[in-house]
């Protein structure tokens, strides 16, 4: 049937032929498109999310002379995903030896960006992790986690070539300083994150078990020096283990998470989300939970297990040492981030003011995710005719 549709797809199908040569041809082709599937369903759920989050967050900053939409979060969110899934195709387009050296470079930029936020950051909540103003503003710390974590694979990768250079202490060093200026701010769970990456990137790179025993041990002190010395690190814990002080957020994320039930209120139907103090960033988890029920939550899970899955089973067949760290570290960083974040709001782990990626609120993290996100779909990128089996290449060529 030769209708207006048909004649569409067909001159779509004849443009993305596997014989097309164009730039875009050659990335529809290699780029893993289930992966890119799953993080579009994340983004569009992501946008469900804020829409049901979006009136308690405009009603709990609306007062005085200030009046802000109900919708007025779900539509400043609609334009940063808009910006931001642009930004992760054209990331994923970049061959891979360019990826590298602008993950370096931007490792370098948002690292000195880092060391400047406690000079003129700006400060929100009590912490000063901010730069610049309004729509300008931007938060470093997420920028640096993608780029460092590529900057650190690279890095460690060197060890396939000559196990003598010293690039796990050099490693450890970098990662020590960005947790110095994380603190500052004082950000406890970015710092988490940061030595999460790094100490999954070492066991990747084939470390022995005593060097990892000797680290989980420098672990185990770290944080209870923390807890000695570092007051944001004792307050977070003493209100986690022993409900001391203001448990006022986790309490309410959990009251509100368990309020719909399996099968939640439906849309729109949400009271409780009206008490959360971040409705529409760190604790919109529980707003999905109230609205949609806990049937929502477990999806959202697997959807992000699905994404670690896929990219980890792509890596088994992978040779290039810096391919696998960096891919497996850009996963690592996305999953620990997820998995801390639906932690805070089920009260598994102390409030840490981490966004669920892709699905919480915010200009700086939507784009910070797609640029990582592009990178990690540009790592996993595959040539079809290399993955054929010998079998396939001869009859082809007969």
């Amino acid at each position: 049937m030769n209708t207006p549709a048909a004649r569409i797809r067909s001159s779509v199908s004849a443009r993305l032929g596997r014989s097309d040569r164009s730039a875009f041809g050659l990335w529809f082709w290699e780029i893993d498109r289930f992966l890119l599937l799953l993080v579009f369903i994340l983004i569009s759920v992501g946008l469900i999310a804020v829409a049901a989050a979006s009136p308690a967050a405009a009603d709990r900053y609306s007062g005085g002379n200030v009046t802000v939409a109900p919708l007025h979060y779900f539509w400043r969110q609609l334009a940063w995903v808009a910006l931001g899934i642009p930004v992760m195709i054209g990331v994923s387009m970049l061959p891979t030896q360019i990826a590298r050296r602008f993950a370096l470079g931007g490792a370098a930029f948002f690292s000195l960006m880092l060391v400047l936020v406690p000079l003129i950051g700006s400060q929100t909540n009590g912490a000063r992790r901010w730069i610049g103003f309004g729509l300008a503003q931007f938060q470093p710390s997420e920028f640096l986690k993608p780029f460092f974590v590529v900057s650190l694979a690279w890095l460690l990768s060197l060890r396939a070539h000559d196990r003598t250079l010293p690039v796990i202490p050099l490693s450890g060093l970098l990662t020590g300083l960005v947790a110095v200026f994380l603190m500052k701010q004082p950000d406890f769970g970015q710092t988490i994150v940061f030595f999460t990456m790094w100490l999954a990137l070492l066991m990747l790179s084939g470390i022995s078990t005593k060097i990892m025993g000797v680290l989980g041990a420098a672990g185990v002190v770290g944080i209870v020096m923390a807890y000695l010395f570092y007051p944001v690190a004792k307050l977070r814990i003493d209100n986690f283990l022993f409900s001391e002080g203001d448990t006022y957020q986790t309490d309410s994320a959990r009251a509100t998470l368990t309020a719909g039930g399996f099968f939640g209120t439906g849309p729109g139907g949400g009271e409780m989300k009206f008490h959360l103090p971040e409705a529409h960033t760190d604790y919109i988890f529980s707003v999905i939970g109230e609205e949609f029920g806990l049937i929502a939550c477990i999806a959202i899970a697997v959807l992000f297990l699905a994404i670690v899955v896929r990219v980890f089973v792509k890596l088994l067949d992978e040779e290039d040492p810096f391919i696998v760290l960096a891919a497996a570290g850009l996963t690592t960083q996305f999953a620990v981030q997820a998995l801390i974040n639906m932690a805070v709001n089920v009260n598994l782990a102390p409030s840490k003011g981490m966004t669920l990626p892709f699905i919480s609120y915010g200009g700086s993290s939507m784009i910070a995710l797609s640029i990582g996100f592009g990178l990690l779909l540009a790592f996993t990128r595959r040539n079809p005719y290399l993955t054929r089996s010998p079998y396939v290449v001869r009859w082809s060529k007969k």
